[in-house]
């Protein structure tokens, strides 16, 4: 108290115009530390979006909004305003400027709220923030404006990616929303956003954007207003469109300032609003944002055959990063042409890129699919590829204790013979599906009566081929009354009931010391 007494003095004596902004900043700190916590998290990872596709449940989860280094808190950063003040413009720019565009298309209400300020107050305070995101962004802005424009939407939208993941395409959230848009696995198959082993579309940069894009397009018809559309983008429109019927039966409001919703929401359209603001007059909040020229930053280039990244980064003569930056829905050093018949390349060197292909002797992708014809161990699955077991597991992510099941669709090395590019059916659904390995313990039976193979392995669930095998005899020999006779069964079975001549009495099994 001591601390803000003197502070409220010291302003007053020497900026006395500036005195009822301070008095609403240190009135709002208690709100801003509640924006501090909700921020400052990990940047790879954004806060948890669930999204829902008109459906009556409701599951809501914690926000993770990206990390950042605070910077020194430097109060001539805040502007003096109310709630009620709209932020001006800055002055105008060169058209070059992708910035001056975006405010040209701002066409979203403002919101009187004091979460708008605390967000101000909280982006102001950390120039280095809005400089990694701006900077990051600079790929793919051009992009978003362009498809905003074409639908007619407020530009506004364009930064939304810097509230759902920090315009960072390979974030992943605590619940599995993944890309620049975050989209959860189900949203994005519903907006047909192909997940697999070898992609994930809620990544691409052009797909997701088109998703996204639709469903807000989607949500802004349903509710009429775009503060209730991003709300229902971020908390799912089922969970919107009931906070809007409470409020209808008690006789209430229903825009977005009066409904009863989650923090995470609450803060969610203040958010964006607030980096609205910084970015319609950045010397207000003393923030700098980057050039970014007014024109496309890539373009699209069509392949034909299967491409190893590493290769199409080096035909392009790029760095390897800055290919994944602009094709991050590639789960694997390869993209099937089948599946992705397009990547993207920065502007100035999609030429260089057909360039240096038109001329490139050899494969252009080293790597092929293999699908397991049988339920088998890692190890054998490895050795049937040629591969060392360690670099199979790591580059088909495969858990320890598990065996891959039939039909897998795993990553191998192509051989140089091989110039057949993988099928646009395994490129679209290829997925590896597990088994828990079982612990399988030798163990003997003694049978109380002459029995064949083929009666003892129905029995106990296996194979007769496997029957033959442990006990070194053929498919359809018999055993002997009171004969021993080698079954690998799972480790949790301890006695088998059997049925036969004795009334369904067990038959006797003794575990062998020696397990398989």
């Amino acid at each position: 108290m001591e601390k803000q007494f003197l502070m409220t003095l010291f302003f007053k004596q020497r900026y006395p115009l500036f005195t009822v902004a301070i008095s609403l900043f240190l009135g709002a700190c208690a709100q801003t530390a509640q924006v501090q916590n909700q921020n400052e998290k990990i940047e790879q990872a954004p806060r948890t979006q669930q999204l829902q596709i008109e459906t009556p449940k409701v599951a809501t989860t914690a926000i993770i909004a990206p990390a950042v280094v605070q910077d020194k808190l430097n109060l001539s950063a805040l502007p003096a305003r109310t709630t009620e003040e709209t932020i001006p413009v800055g002055p105008p720019t060169s058209d070059a400027d992708l910035w001056a565009r975006i405010r040209r298309g701002f066409a979203m209400n403002t919101l009187s709220s004091e979460l708008v300020v605390s967000q101000e107050q909280w982006y102001a305070t950390r120039p280095s923030y809005i400089g990694r995101m701006t900077e990051r962004s600079s790929k793919y802005l051009y992009h978003i404006v362009e498809e905003l424009e074409r639908r007619n939407m407020p530009t506004e939208l364009a930064l939304l990616p810097f509230i759902e993941s920090a315009f960072n395409p390979q974030a992943v959230s605590g619940a599995k929303a993944a890309g620049m848009w975050q989209f959860m696995p189900a949203t994005g198959k519903y907006f047909s956003l192909k997940q697999n082993v070898f992609r994930d579309d809620r990544r691409d940069v052009l797909a997701s954007t088109k998703a996204a894009l639709d469903y807000l397009q989607k949500l802004h018809r349903m509710f009429g207003d775009w503060h209730l559309a991003l709300a229902a983008y971020n908390w799912g429109e089922g969970s919107v469109g009931r906070a809007i019927a409470k409020n209808q039966r008690e006789g209430l409001a229903t825009d977005y300032s009066s409904l009863t919703m989650p923090d995470e929401t609450r803060n969610y359209v203040p958010k964006l609003l607030a980096v609205k603001n910084i970015v319609a007059n950045p010397q207000l909040f003393n923030a700098a944002l980057p050039e970014i020229p007014n024109h496309p930053y890539f373009q699209t280039v069509t392949i034909t055959r299967d491409l190893d990244v590493a290769l199409a980064a080096k035909l392009a003569e790029i760095k390897l990063e800055d290919f994944k930056s602009l094709n991050p829905s590639a789960n694997k050093p390869v993209i099937f042409a089948a599946g992705t018949p397009r990547i993207l390349l920065p502007w100035d060197s999609a030429g260089i890129f057909e360039r240096n292909l038109s001329i490139h002797n050899g494969q252009t992708a080293g790597w092929t699919v293999w699908v397991a014809p049988t339920t088998m161990k890692v190890v054998d699955a490895a050795k049937r590829v040629g591969m060392n077991e360690t670099q199979f597991r790591e580059l088909n992510r495969i858990p320890p204790r598990m065996l891959i099941k039939q039909g897998s669709t795993l990553l191998v090395p192509r051989s140089a013979k091989q110039d057949k590019d993988v099928s646009e059916h395994v490129a679209d659904n290829g997925q590896v599906s597990f088994s828990p390995e079982i612990v399988l313990k030798r163990m003997l039976v003694k049978l109380r009566k002459s029995e064949t193979v083929a009666s003892i392995a129905k029995r106990y669930k296996v194979t007769t081929a496997s029957v033959a095998d442990w006990n070194k005899v053929a498919v359809a020999s018999t055993f002997k009354a009171k004969q021993s006779v080698v079954l690998y069964l799972p480790a949790k079975v301890k006695s088998i009931s059997r049925k036969g001549s004795r009334g369904g009495k067990k038959a006797k099994l003794t575990r062998a010391a020696k397990s398989k």
